[in-house]
């Protein structure tokens, strides 16, 4: 059996686990990686030991990848040996004796009601393709859903008459969302001239100018040029109004539990790292305002 069928059979595994396509693709790709790199240095898939774990870290540390992004890769690899042991290949982990380093969760970052403003305000709505990306744009901050959501979202998923749309999360789990009048008035608009922006009959809600399904990086590169636009001094990504939905919702009193269903998170404590950046945003404005020298 070559190292291929080793790779697929590792992915047909999480794919019967009913992981998410992001999740496995992520997988797929930092396993192969390994896999080349091994191949590289003329190592057997399936007689390595820890000296090609650390070897394979320092590697990456040289490509001057992320601490975040190292971490990722190992919990990839570790789990495809986890499967050949599982099935028999290989009889010891090499990462037995290798302690993968814990990721630093740090605070997503977010924008503030006014940045908010005035990045949804940059798209230019007398074009069609403002039209469409201000749409975009305004449902991501109203319904706080993830990009992959927002660019699978089809156009029967959208329910202006009742102001919700219908969006399928992680295991084709459903779930129901509200949207407010901006974004309503947005997609309202947007559907007017929809057919007039792709020629195709695609029943994706958005595509991109060829009439495609947009990418994620696609999604990414609006994001930023708007964000510039806005003159955002801020690191932000494709999912800083997502987090922005968040922590906004908790600041207005929002139950925490319902942040987490209208987020699809699967357990509260995914939540909770948007209720700490409320509360330390909170103690920071009371500072401000009650320190004499702040």
């Amino acid at each position: 059996m070559d190292k291929d069928k080793y790779l697929e059979e590792f992915i047909e595994r999480m794919k019967k686990n009913e992981l998410s396509k992001n999740t496995i693709d992520a997988y797929r790709r930092d396993a192969s990686k390994f896999i080349t790199f091994l191949n590289e240095r003329d190592e057997d898939i399936l007689n390595i030991d820890m000296v090609s774990i650390m070897a394979y870290v320092q590697a990456l540390k040289k490509q001057g990848r992320a601490n975040s992004s190292i971490i990722r890769n190992l919990v990839a690899v570790r789990s495809f040996y986890k499967h050949l042991i599982r099935v028999g290949k290989v009889n010891e982990n090499p990462f037995f004796n290798y302690k993968v380093p814990k990721n630093k969760r740090s605070f997503p970052q977010i924008l503030t009601i006014s940045e908010v403003d005035r990045f949804l305000s940059i798209p230019d709505c007398n074009d069609n393709k403002g039209i469409r990306d201000k749409a975009m744009l305004e449902l991501m901050y109203a319904t706080g859903i993830k990009v992959s959501e927002l660019l699978s979202l089809t156009i029967f998923d959208v329910n202006l008459k009742l102001s919700y749309i219908r969006c399928k999360g992680n295991n084709n789990k459903e779930r129901i969302i509200p949207i407010g009048n901006y974004a309503v008035n947005c997609l309202r608009e947007y559907i007017k001239i929809r057919d007039k922006l792709y020629t195709d009959n695609s029943g994706l809600l958005f595509s991109n100018l060829r009439g495609e399904k947009m990418t994620r990086q696609g999604f990414w590169k609006l994001v930023k040029s708007y964000a510039k636009k806005a003159n955002i001094d801020k690191k932000i990504d494709s999912h800083t109004l997502r987090h922005s939905f968040a922590v906004h919702l908790l600041q207005n009193g929002a139950d925490i539990k319902a942040v987490q269903e209208l987020l699809g998170h699967n357990t509260i404590a995914t939540t909770q790292i948007y209720s700490n950046v409320s509360r330390q945003n909170k103690i920071a404005d009371i500072y401000k305002k009650a320190h004499p020298r702040a």
